[in-house]
């Protein structure tokens, strides 16, 4: 349990090329022992200058140091009098003929350790972790990285108990081996103690060719072509697609016709009318329309009565109540 793989020795020699190049049939540990204090060497003399990685080839009795920086100027010097020193120095520690190369890191912000350095640099002047991890992933990402974790451990902020936090963001197959992910580790020397940074970057997908499949680049990925995806009816039984080609086409019969309705008929409402001007006669509601003449005439004569029918008492008063004109 708890078995970590490098990510970098565990791609090397798949997609990943070795930093120390050299064969030796004998003395290969004075070799390897030189390798490793040229490195540490290199590393502490130039911390200013933002070392990336740091190659040795030994082809015959000479040595070749390929340095890859952020700040090449810095080691450069005015007119090459640093590089010129440093190999001087070299040749006379080593007692072999030393080239140098300078290759420069155009996006420091998509290397791991040049992103788990400035981190490390942060915790020594105080300033918040939490801040400049978050810093790291969001310079990452801007840059077009598509994947990055970043993780700290030791006594943050001076506590106690010693713990560890991290943040990924993006998307990071650790155990894919065409996956080209780079990997970094600094330490930040601080007053309560040693923290330990590391830092993960997934840069994308490389082929056997050495071609990136899916890298840095802001473009998006081409569409695919349809013709590419095969015919849908050479695919195995379990899908529904062979079924549904043999089928007829849908038939477009006739619309019915709507049902007629049932039941008592239902008057449409009038339809609006347009308002009369306004003059001086009374003002009519908007659905009521002026009413014709001959209405207005057969409003005003009587309703003829029927025969035999009984007069109304209000209408006149009876004969029989009359009195004689001799009585008072």
């Amino acid at each position: 349990m708890g078995q970590k793989v490098h990510p970098y020795g565990f791609r090397l020699g798949f997609n990943k090329p070795w930093r120390s190049r050299w064969f030796a049939k004998q003395d290969y540990s004075k070799l390897l022992q030189e390798d490793v204090e040229l490195r540490a060497t290199l590393r502490e003399r130039l911390k200013s200058a933002g070392v990336s990685a740091i190659e040795v080839d030994r082809p015959g009795n000479k040595l070749r140091v390929t340095i890859r920086t952020s700040r090449p100027g810095i080691i450069i010097g005015r007119k090459g009098a640093e590089i010129e020193k440093l190999k001087q120095d070299l040749a006379k520690r080593t007692k072999r003929e030393v080239f140098i190369d300078i290759q420069e890191v155009h996006k420091p912000e998509l290397d791991a350790q040049l992103v788990s350095e400035s981190i490390a640099l942060q915790l020594e002047k105080r300033v918040m972790f939490r801040r400049a991890m978050r810093k790291a992933v969001d310079s990452a990402l801007r840059f077009g990285c598509k994947g990055i974790k970043v993780r700290v451990s030791g006594r943050l902020n001076g506590a106690e108990i010693a713990r560890s936090e991290w943040y990924l963001q993006g998307q990071l197959p650790l155990h894919t081996l065409r996956a080209d992910i780079d990997y970094g580790f600094s330490e930040a020397h601080t007053t309560y103690g040693v923290i330990g940074v590391k830092a993960w970057l997934y840069k994308g997908e490389i082929l056997d060719g050495g071609n990136r499949m899916r890298g840095l680049s802001s473009e998006p990925e081409p569409r695919r072509d349809r013709g590419d995806r095969g015919d849908r009816r050479d695919r195995g039984p379990d899908r529904g697609d062979r079924d549904r080609d043999r089928r007829p086409p849908p038939r477009h019969e006739p619309a019915a016709p709507a049902p007629e309705p049932t039941g008592p008929a239902v008057q449409a409402p009038p339809p609006e009318m347009a308002r009369p001007a306004r003059s001086g006669g009374p003002i009519l509601p908007p659905l009521m329309a002026p009413q014709p003449q001959w209405k207005q005439e057969v409003r005003h004569e009587p309703e003829p009565k029927p025969e035999g029918a009984a007069k109304p008492e209000s209408s006149a008063k009876p004969e029989s109540s009359a009195k004689p004109e001799g009585e008072k």
